[in-house]
């Protein structure tokens, strides 16, 4: 048995600070004020999250950011419930999507093994399988750079995604998984912070 020790973060390398910024204090937000997020904040986002692990470094995951306006208009549409007002109002919006042609990449992204992008290409269902979890993983590391970058992100999975796939995807290479609502956090931004699972309800040691 190991000694219980008090405090778990003076384990941990981030400081306090950082902890709070992408984890301890930051909460799906619900609301946005109308300060408006830049292009160059946007990259930032994808330049740190690029290096999010991915099985062979297939980097699956595609973003899709979608200005107001038209474009804006039309995702709103495939928004379900409350979703459609918040996405409308939101000052930036990213459909994230898994590329179901990641393995046309492979020679240059994982060049020791250039002979799976054939393998891929004869197994549709496992290439698909493989990109959409992927992707998702990528896509938390996606949400800890909208917070890194000292936004808040609304992910939200209540949409039509066969809607959001016809919409602006219409050759059925990208599958979305999430859309993310960017900005920074207006009045009534966070519900009250729900219970997390214990340590011991969740992990185990054999």
């Amino acid at each position: 048995m190991t000694e219980k020790i008090a405090d778990y973060s003076d384990l941990l390398t981030l400081d306090e600070e950082a902890r709070k910024l992408l984890f301890t204090e930051a909460r799906t937000a619900n609301t946005f004020t109308d300060e408006p997020v830049s292009d160059d904040q946007l990259r930032a986002i994808y330049e740190l999250t690029k290096f999010a692990p991915t099985s062979a470094n297939t980097q699956p995951m595609r973003v899709l950011y979608v200005h107001k306006g038209e474009a804006r208009d039309r995702l709103v549409r495939h928004m379900l419930g409350a979703n459609g007002p918040k996405t409308a109002a939101a000052p930036a919006v990213a459909v994230l999507a898994a590329d179901l042609g990641f393995h046309e990449h492979i020679p240059t992204v994982f060049p020791i093994r250039p002979e799976m992008k054939d393998s891929f290409e004869a197994n549709p269902e496992g290439r698909e399988a493989h990109a959409k979890f992927n992707a998702t993983m990528q896509a938390g590391y996606f949400l800890l750079g909208v917070r890194a970058a000292g936004l808040a992100a609304g992910p939200m999975t209540g949409f039509d995604a066969a809607g959001v796939d016809k919409e602006f995807f219409p050759d059925g290479r990208l599958k979305s998984l999430v859309v993310v609502n960017i900005g920074y956090p207006g009045d009534g931004a966070w519900f009250d912070r729900l219970p997390r699972l214990e340590y011991d309800e969740v992990v185990s040691h054999i």
